[in-house]
């Protein structure tokens, strides 16, 4: 929402809002005057009824804003004891944003004023119509004082900065209309004078005198009397020697970079030399003379730009610095005929002045020996240089000027695209424009210049070929400036071969390189590895690589830079040759690390694939691209269990999948690792893939013939068994409790845990023993993995406080290997417990965390499980429309598995759960128990009896429903308690049964077979 008062009132949010009445506009704009704080009751009464308030003022009040809240629904208004207030950005209120920018011109000089003045349109608070308020009047008075104080302060700076003649007709008209405002009148004699108008500008000062005189019985000031004084000595007028600075004034508002100009003008404070170095296009110079605008007033002698761009290599950057300061030979009297650098000394020794000496990088060497020269020579001089490398003198100042920050990107792009009439309505679009072209203010310039003919999605979608786009900037630009291509060229010259070489072979990575990688990478015909480092040092140095990180830095350049030295690279033929290094590299890297990801190494190497991450997926897809079945699959191989460890399922199960899908010779022991991590990541979620079994197979029987060093291998060995012979589950694993590698050795105990369990028998000291091996190890996985089933055994005994303490434990594992699909899925579990326990309050901030977290995840199997469960909540709180939105989302996430056996299960029994109807009850529940049979898992099995024994209590079968509860617990080996409709169905059936029946009723249920069991409830009444 914008709030203007600066003129005509206006209130847009998207479109003009209405505000009727002279009250409802008055109170808006008191409220709108103090953004964000609270305007006290008496204060607003004050200013809307003035000295006539109604008797009940405090509800008149109260009725006004509420008609206020009406008229503005995207307003928000907030009630409290003492006031009320408007919750809104000061900047989105035109007079508050005014004298913001009013008090921010001190260190921005008139650019800042002049984008404060043009936020006027009129009158202060024009249309508002609130009658006999003296508040309000007060502060219209207020804010048109400002204005003018404003425009004097303007007109001030720029006369400081050589402005006049162009001052003349505005000033001449501001003095008609306030002929007693002393500084309009100073300024206006001070612009004529400029002018060569010197005639006009006495008869100025007479006028006023005049008036004063008439009107005020008073005498000019004195500083208005020194001023005359001074124009009839002819010390104020057009003398060159008498301008403080050459900074011309710019066309444009500075956008983005009010804290560097702050911070560069104080390093030019602290320090003599002071570079700005960046990229070209980085807006380096714009800096520096925004901030040498700033400290023209408090130097005796101005600041100055020296524009080096047109120099030659061999051209005299001293001759260069003379014409910018504009000596000429009458001012440097006998020093005329001596060397330049001599003439210069001589002429600014004594000054204390600035000097901005742009575009260094071509003449770097000139321009540091000069620098030396004069900061050593001339005391009262400091020099504030722009490069895309430092000078590299002693005590120089460095300041890295930074591509800009999104908003403040889109703020530019919106401004200069204004200025061509263009309605841009979606910032993000206009974001994704500004970081694709990495912030970098020239390349947003000519962006604007392209929505002339095209709107800014089309920009958008065609910024990949961004250096035939992107032409046609200003005619008066220097020419590297006027196309993107042409800024980036002039870098590319400036490079020896060794730094060409390198940069280019550098765009074949992606996020950035290790010097390792580096060195790897970019070694070549011209370059031996020892070498790298160095040229890395020098494109940092020329701002065309960017080092970043903490500890041994990182490499990498901007979107711009890398396009641009890939299109070299491939002009020299060695686009592949590049791809090719880069490819060996990291599978080796990601083989290395393979093994030791299921150690106490385990954070140690996913810190270090975690920061090659994109260069492990571009490796991939390089391969992929070039068809390299085996190169494919042994990335695959080496990087499946990371991808899987850190949560990265979906986009590790695409690459997996297309690296199969490759034909060609590939080794069977590769194969065989591939097929066994497609396996797993097959069988995460709630839904089985049914292909799962085929991956197990085809991994064994590539497998078979080979030893088995990868741990996949030696799981899939059970897993293949276990698909022969399901009488053989518990004897699958336990063959593995001797293996050689003690992951494999703990994973198995758990495994048979997890078997134990589903086939009712005990389990617990099988995860606890699991859970000691995995924290020797220090393997986090396997750690989360043992803790969440000890809390799952924990819950069944309804011990749900120290289960969710194992969740705690478990999460906090995980969270150490940032695997988000994880920490979604363990939240949603302890917010189930948080729920059994009658802690609503946890449970859902539990569920707000997951998710949260939920938001950063792509895997179909870790979003389904959360509406799993939120179903099933819901479900619990008697939610029925939740319950089946929720469950229904699941099941379009996981697609075809929704057919799965234990899904189809759970369908039925949460459609049996809220049918009104008993025969309709009694479909799906005997629905369920088919589908539950068809899994052969004991908790599914269970579920399904649990639920018959809920139709048998609707059906007032009590003795039934005792039975199939004691049915239902031995089938699991246990009463599991955290299922709540267990302990429910019970106290229901012993109401009506009583203790004594009950037991004998459970006791049969026991000994019984829950198929048998079940027949007669299920039995159509």
């Amino acid at each position: 929402m914008q709030i203007k008062i600066l003129g005509p009132f206006e209130v847009r949010d998207g479109t003009t809002a209405e505000v009727p009445g002279a009250r409802l506009r008055g109170l808006l704009v008191a409220l709108a005057l103090r953004p964000g704080q609270v305007v006290p009751k008496a204060s607003l009464i004050d200013w809307i009824w003035g000295e006539q308030p109604p008797a009940d003022a405090a509800n008149a009040l109260q009725r006004l804003v509420s008609r206020l809240r009406k008229a503005l629904p995207g307003a928000v208004v907030e009630g409290l004891t003492d006031g009320y207030r408007l919750a809104i950005d000061a900047d989105a209120v035109d007079a508050v944003r005014f004298e913001r920018l009013v008090a921010q011109a001190r260190d921005h000089g008139p650019g800042r004023l002049r984008e404060a003045l043009e936020l006027w349109r009129g009158p202060a608070m024009q249309d508002v119509g609130l009658q006999d308020s003296d508040a309000f009047d007060a502060a219209a008075t207020r804010l048109e004082s400002l204005r003018l104080t404003a425009m004097e302060d303007r007109f001030e700076a720029e006369l400081d900065l050589g402005g006049g003649a162009d001052l003349v007709p505005e000033l001449t008209d501001l003095v008609a209309a306030h002929p007693v405002r002393e500084r309009l009148v100073a300024a206006l004699m001070r612009a004529l004078a400029a002018a060569g108008r010197n005639t006009e500008a006495l008869q100025a000062f007479q006028r006023i005198r005049e008036t004063l005189a008439d009107e005020l019985g008073a005498d000019p000031s004195p500083e208005l009397s020194a001023l005359h004084v001074a124009l009839l000595r002819g010390e104020v007028g057009r003398r060159e020697e008498s301008r403080k600075t050459n900074l011309r004034a710019e066309f444009t508002s500075y956008i983005g970079k009010e804290a560097d100009v702050a911070a560069v003008r104080d390093l030019v404070s602290r320090h003599r030399l002071t570079t700005l170095t960046g990229p070209g296009g980085s807006g380096k110079t714009r800096l520096a003379t925004e901030t040498a605008r700033t400290l023209v007033s408090g130097l005796h002698h101005g600041a100055w730009l020296v524009e080096l761009a047109a120099v030659g290599s061999g051209d005299d950057v001293a001759q260069a610095t003379l014409s910018g300061l504009g000596l000429r030979d009458a001012l440097l009297g006998e020093a005329s005929a001596a060397d330049p650098v001599d003439r210069l000394v001589s002429a600014i020794r004594d000054r204390e002045t600035l000097l901005v000496l742009d575009n260094c990088e071509h003449v770097i060497e000139s321009a540091a020996a000069l620098a030396h020269r004069l900061l050593g020579e001339c005391r009262g001089l400091r020099i504030l240089a722009t490069s895309r490398e430092p000078l590299g003198i002693t005590g120089e100042a460095l300041w890295p000027v930074e591509p800009l920050a999104r908003a403040e990107a889109v703020q530019l792009l919106r401004d200069r695209a204004t200025t061509r009439n263009q309605e841009l309505a979606d910032d993000r679009t206009l974001a994704r424009i500004c970081t694709a072209l990495d912030g970098m203010p020239l390349a947003i310039e000519l962006a604007a210049v392209r929505l002339r003919t095209m709107s800014a999605e089309q920009l958008a979608d065609r910024l990949d070929d961004r250096f035939r786009l992107l032409t046609g900037g200003s005619r008066t630009a220097l020419p590297r400036h006027r196309t993107l291509r042409a800024m980036v060229d002039w870098s590319w010259e400036l490079l020896s071969d060794g730094e060409r070489l390198v940069l280019s072979r550098l765009s074949v990575f992606a996020g950035g390189a290790s010097l390792e990688a580096a060195e790897r990478v970019c070694a070549g015909e011209l370059v031996d590895e020892y070498e790298v480092l160095d040229l890395l040092a020098a494109l940092s140095d020329k701002s065309l690589l960017v080092a970043f990180g903490e500890g041994a830095p990182r490499y990498r350049m901007l979107g711009t830079i890398k396009e641009y030295s890939a299109a070299r690279l491939a002009e020299a033929g060695e686009t592949e040759l590049a791809r090719q290094a880069h490819l060996a590299y990291f599978t080796e890297l990601a083989e290395t690390a393979e093994p030791r990801l299921r150690r106490g190494e385990q954070l140690e190497w996913l810190t270090v694939l975690k920061a090659e991450h994109d260069n492990l997926v571009s490796a991939m897809r390089g391969a992929l691209a070039a068809g390299d079945a085996h190169a494919a699959m042994r990335l695959a191989a080496a990087c499946g269990w990371y991808w899987w460890l850190v949560g990265r399922k979906a986009e590790g199960m695409e690459l997996i999948a297309a690296a199969i899908g490759i034909p060609g010779e590939v080794p069977d022991g590769t194969r065989a690792i591939v097929y066994a991590l497609t396996s797993m990541f097959a069988t995460s979620g709630p839904g089985d893939m049914p292909e799962a079994a085929q991956w197990i197979h085809k991994a064994y029987e590539f497998g078979k013939h080979g030893r088995h060093l990868h741990a996949a291998l030696r799981l899939v060995v059970p897993l293949e068994m276990m698909l022969r012979d399901t009488d053989a589950l518990l004897p699958a694993w336990e063959s593995l409790l001797d293996d050689e590698d003690p992951w494999v050795r703990a994973l198995s105990r758990l495994h048979i845990g997890k078997l134990r369990m589903m086939l009712g028998q005990d389990c617990e000291s099988w995860f606890d023993e699991s859970l000691v091996e995995f924290q020797v190890l220090g393997e986090r996985f396997g750690i989360s993995f043992a803790q969440t089933e000890l809390a799952g055994c924990l819950a069944m005994r309804g011990e749900f406080g120290e289960a969710s303490e194992h969740f705690d434990q478990a999460i906090a594992v995980v969270a150490e290997l940032d695997a988000l699909d994880d920490i979604v899925q363990l939240r949603m579990r302890q917010a189930r417990l948080h729920w059994l326990a009658g802690d609503k309050d946890a449970c859902a901030a539990a569920v707000a965390e997951a998710e949260r977290l939920a938001e950063g995840v792509t895997w179909p199997g870790t979003l389904a499980s959360l509406a799993l469960v939120r179903a099933e909540l819901a479900r619990w709180n008697g939610n029925a429309q939740d319950a089946f939105d929720q469950f229904g989302h699941a099941m379009s996430l996981l697609g075809d598995e929704a057919q799965q056996p234990h899904l189809r299960a759970a369908a039925h029994d949460l459609h049996a759960w809220f049918a009104t109807d008993l025969e309709e009850a009694r479909e799906h529940r005997a629905a369920a128990c088919d589908a539950a049979a068809e899994t052969g898992r004991a908790p599914e099995i269970a579920q399904a009896v649990v639920g018959v024994a809920d139709l048998a209590l609707r059906r007032a079968q009590y003795e039934h429903a005792a039975r199939l509860l004691a049915a239902s617990a031995q089938v699991l080996g246990r009463k599991d308690l955290s299922n709540p409709d267990v302990p429910r169905i019970e106290q229901e059936a012993r109401n009506h049964l009583g203790d004594a029946a009950f037991d004998r009723a459970a006791w049969e249920g026991a000994a019984g077979v829950w198929t048998d069991l079940v027949t007669e409830p299920l039995t159509r009444a």
